[in-house]
């Protein structure tokens, strides 16, 4: 723990993984790793036809499957170790180093692997499903069929190994660039050195000025790396079409879906209902909020500014813990109990720190081991549904261990379920417990941002990323034309009352989604909507619904999302499911406007 204004915090303990980088438990197991990735690939490789067929008379093909999922498990807890050094100290040199050099030995390692999926993709349909009726690989059905949605797209083998080594030199060395330059950003707030999360973090403060003081900071250190922004921009963007244009796929968000486990129609279907929504969403949304504070029009700094009967309260650690924890406990003791062993074991790592990278996210590590939670806490009342949030996550995943490293990773569409569900439980709480018309109004209007900012948010993020990538494709573009792009999307989603000042058109670059994970954003506002109807059935269900909830968690990625919203009534294939979860957001505002 680390004494902060805030209370103790927790900070991780990565001594659970290993004691030191250097340290002999550490070395033992990478050799380990590498003498039986060479074995894995001795014993299997041009074998896994003839054993598959085999599958009834022998247990060879089920074996050589969990060799596999031993060795991924394996390679993943070292992977996790030498990331999660990484992020929490990005200034720290050996850190830096060993991260790079795991990556690259784990890329290596990887290449021994890689015939598996490629083989088994080869194996001829008829054969595989008599060797799926076997009872040994039953349990695995879905990841068979879901690594067999991925063989048209299927390369030569030495293409996909080229591919697969030249990771570590490409995508990977580009998004380290990013990540590494975004930390050390420095902003100068009222002659303070602040980094990005701080100074994100001032656009949210009561104070006007202290908002453009902030936001004029981010204008100007944004500016002066621009170029280095745009460059990295240009080249990934260019690196996944070569990518896509190799594997043929049709649309330039066809991989992401596919990796998501999710239609694109299911996808388009999402995107049209929220761009639909605009208007009565948040373009009046932002109307009301430039008429209680005041304003003709809001300046992009004012978009999150709290309102003037919001609380200036700093929510200390303890009491965010106590928050959050009674909101998971009163909806179902044993996901509680599960969140207190968040809070026990140090499996999170709260404070800001220098060097620390910005944001927030929970880590799955290995079903061999637990998840960790990464926060940048402040104090604020974004935090504490932050915290909510990441929580979810975690539960979530530790709930999916038990299927092991092969089914146990959920598609992001549904990833996004249990951490949108425990900032609901979360702000429903709070909720119950604002005791005027003034303080509900403020959390109303809280929640409707947050909301915002999932769902307008993110879709008109995933749009421009359409229009970025699919104008790339013409060839380079400038920063300024990068910047015309995104203040075009800006400008539809947030509406005429937010006032998008000269300087916004850079603030593309310091969204790190864009660039490690092209098209992933779309997944908070899927999880949101999906969350908001699934709320609706848990406000009017009967008994059992903890427990179903619970199996969709403990189930990972061992179906697909029809198979595990069935039990809920919800189907994201319905066109009527997205404006269900969209109308929740529409009556928190009827309700502000009534206050």
């Amino acid at each position: 723990m680390t004494d902060t204004a805030l209370g103790k915090m927790p900070q991780w303990q990565l001594e659970t993984f290993y004691p030191s980088p250097d340290s002999k438990d550490f070395k033992d197991d990478v050799l380990e790793a590498e003498k039986r990735a060479h074995a894995f690939q001795e014993k299997y490789q041009n074998n896994l036809q003839q054993l598959c067929q085999q599958a009834e008379q022998n247990q060879t093909f089920f074996q050589a499957l969990k060799d596999y999922e031993d060795l991924q498990d394996r390679i993943g807890r070292i992977g996790s170790y030498s990331f999660l050094l990484y992020v929490r100290d990005t200034f720290h040199a050996e850190h830096t180093k060993f991260f790079g050099d795991m990556q690259e030995k784990l890329t290596n390692l990887g290449s021994k692997l890689l015939f598996f999926p490629l083989e088994i993709n080869k194996i001829q349909d008829a054969i595989l499903e008599k060797a799926l009726q076997t009872g040994a690989l039953q349990p695995y059905r879905y990841w068979f069929e879901d690594l067999r949605k991925g063989k048209p797209y299927q390369l030569d083998d030495k293409l996909e190994e080229l591919f697969h080594e030249k990771h570590i030199t490409g995508r990977a060395a580009w998004s380290r660039l990013f990540n590494n330059t975004m930390s050390a950003l420095s902003f100068d707030v009222d002659g303070k050195t602040l980094n990005l999360e701080a100074t994100l973090n001032h656009l949210s403060h009561k104070d006007n000025k202290t908002r453009k003081t902030a936001a004029d900071a981010l204008v100007q250190t944004f500016g002066q790396n621009i170029r280095l922004f745009t460059t990295i921009t240009n080249t990934l963007a260019k690196d996944k079409e070569i990518s896509d244009r190799w594997r043929g796929y049709q649309d330039i968000a066809d991989s992401r879906h596919l990796a998501n486990s999710v239609e694109r129609e299911v996808v388009e279907a999402l995107e049209k209902a929220v761009t639909d929504s605009y208007a009565k969403l948040s373009h009046r949304y932002y109307a009301l909020k430039a008429k209680w504070l005041g304003m003709e029009k809001l300046a992009y700094w004012d978009r999150n500014a709290p309102l003037p009967e919001s609380s200036d309260e700093i929510i200390d650690w303890t009491t965010a813990q106590e928050t959050v924890l009674s909101a998971y406990n009163a909806f179902s003791p044993e996901i509680g109990g599960i969140v207190k062993q968040f809070f026990d074991n140090n499996w999170i790592d709260a404070p800001v720190s220098e060097g620390k990278s910005p944001g927030a996210f929970a880590h799955p590590t290995v079903p061999s081991a637990h998840p960790f939670i990464m926060l940048n806490y402040l104090g604020k009342p974004r935090d504490v549904m932050t915290l909510a949030h990441e929580l979810g996550h975690g539960v979530h995943q530790y709930l999916a261990n038990a299927q092991g490293p092969l089914l146990a990773p959920t598609p992001l569409t549904l990833a996004e379920t249990a951490s949108v569900f425990g900032e609901m439980l979360t702000f429903k709480t709070l909720l119950s417990q604002a005791d005027t018309p003034e303080k509900r109004k403020a959390m109303l209007a809280s929640k409707v941002e947050d909301m915002i900012n999932t769902v307008i948010r993110q879709i008109a993020f995933y749009t421009f990323e359409r229009k970025l990538h699919t104008a790339r494709r013409e060839g380079e573009l400038t920063s300024e034309q990068i910047g015309t792009i995104w203040m075009s999307v800006q400008s539809d989603s947030l509406g005429p009352s937010v006032d998008l000042k000269e300087g916004y058109e850079m603030f593309w670059c310091y969204v790190p989604h864009f660039i490690n994970s092209p098209f992933y954003v779309y997944a908070y506002a899927f999880g949101e909507c999906l969350v908001n109807s699934l709320y609706a059935v848990y406000e009017n269900s009967e008994d059992g619904f903890a427990q179903k909830y619970l199996d969709l968690l403990s189930a990972g990625g061992s179906k697909h999302h029809k198979d595990l919203l069935s039990p809920f009534g919800l189907n994201a294939s319905d066109p009527g499911f997205w404006s269900m979860g969209l109308s929740v957001i529409e009556r928190f505002i009827d309700e502000l406007e009534e206050l």
